[in-house]
């Protein structure tokens, strides 16, 4: 087995084509189409899913992607252990949740500029289930994510906590949700939420629905602002943190609900794959200076 052929499949795997790997890698297409076909004819199985757009990895094809990025990241390790000076390069692909503001990231990414300039970063952005599942099978290095208060990372994951923020629920007095409502009554109202791939949403479900009762998203919007504006206007219940709604520039036009039995925090975790070998100390410099961040700023935007 090549290791070049092993480097272009993971290419095509993570950038999702053929094109996209070529300027990846730097390598023409039929050079990146070549490669792949020479680590299929050596393992005997097709790795890819030639019908799908983009490009995806058949079953045995997410195996192998999982078994190769060990390898390569083993041999970065390698690299990194008998260099001269022990400089950490290659990649560290680190995973976002659209929580954190640009305010929140400035410092932690100029700290892992800094101290390894060789390092190259590759940020992406997604809600917690999607990061977890990346980080689980070996997609991202590590990957910030937010988890209501009482859930746990996976066991296959290393996960640091790096603080514990409250949650408010919001509304506009024209909604006439009761003082004090109880879980039943909040049940009786629309909400507006963000998109369903964010943890704290399934959170909130899960809970009126172990209680049996109805759940009604009326609108989800990406946008804080948007879903604000709407709260504001009185077509639903919003959640969000306190430092957002000092933010806010609809703070004045809502009232916080105090729900006596319904009182949820969220976790923000740190979470990559063990060992973490040579990425073990960029991933610490990375946690210390956003936990600084999250004691000092308001970067939530939820």
């Amino acid at each position: 087995m090549n290791i070049h052929d092993l480097e272009a499949f993971v290419a095509v795997v993570e950038t999702g084509s053929i094109v996209a790997a070529s300027a990846r890698i730097n390598l023409t297409q039929p050079g990146i189409t070549r490669r792949i076909q020479n680590l299929e004819d050596s393992l005997g199985i097709a790795l890819l899913d030639r019908q799908s757009k983009p490009l995806k990895p058949t079953a045995a094809g997410r195996e192998a992607y999982e078994h190769g990025r060990r390898v390569l990241r083993s041999l970065d390790d390698l690299k990194t252990g008998v260099s001269p000076g022990g400089a950490i390069g290659g990649e560290f692909r680190l995973g976002i949740m659209p929580y954190l503001s640009e305010a929140a990231l400035s410092a932690p990414l100029d700290a892992l500029r800094s101290q390894f300039p060789q390092l190259t970063l590759r940020i992406v952005s997604g809600w917690s289930p999607q990061l977890i599942e990346q980080v689980a099978h070996s997609q991202l290095d590590a990957a910030t994510v937010c988890l209501a208060e009482g859930m746990q990372s996976p066991d296959n994951v290393v996960g640091d906590v790096l603080g514990v923020h409250s949650v408010i629920l919001v509304a506009a007095p024209s909604l006439g949700v009761p003082k004090a409502p109880r879980l039943e009554e909040l049940s009786r109202f629309p909400w507006i939420l963000n998109q369903s791939g964010c943890g704290f949403r399934a959170f909130i479900h899960h809970r009126f629905e172990a209680e049996r009762l109805p759940f009604d998203v009326a609108v989800e919007a990406m946008s804080a602002d948007l879903r604000m504006s709407l709260v504001a206007r009185g077509l639903g219940i919003g959640v969000l943190t306190p430092a957002a709604l000092a933010d806010s520039r609809w703070r004045n036009d809502v009232e916080i609900i105090e729900a006596p039995d319904f009182r949820p925090k969220v976790v923000n975790w740190l979470l990559h794959r063990p060992p973490a070998g040579r990425l073990a100390r960029p991933i610490a410099t990375f946690r210390e200076a956003l936990t600084e961040t999250l004691k000092t700023k308001r970067p939530f935007l939820t």
